[in-house]
């Protein structure tokens, strides 16, 4: 008997897309800092409509 009424396969699943979940983990570091480094510029701390800007001031202070 199985589950709604399929059959039970061992389909691999985590073996043939770890490359996929590795490079996803990669590029979402990679946008992070990119994102971290662009709010973080002097001309970005200044600009009002920045939501970081009076985080990354008050940490520049610090």
């Amino acid at each position: 008997m199985s589950l709604f009424g399929l059959r039970a396969y061992p389909t691999p699943i985590w073996k043939p897309m770890w490359p996929f979940f590795v490079a996803s983990a990669v590029v979402f570091y990679g946008v992070n800092k990119l994102q971290d480094m662009g709010v973080s510029t002097e001309e970005a701390k200044k600009d009002p409509r920045n939501p970081y800007g009076q985080k990354v001031l008050k940490e520049a202070h610090h």
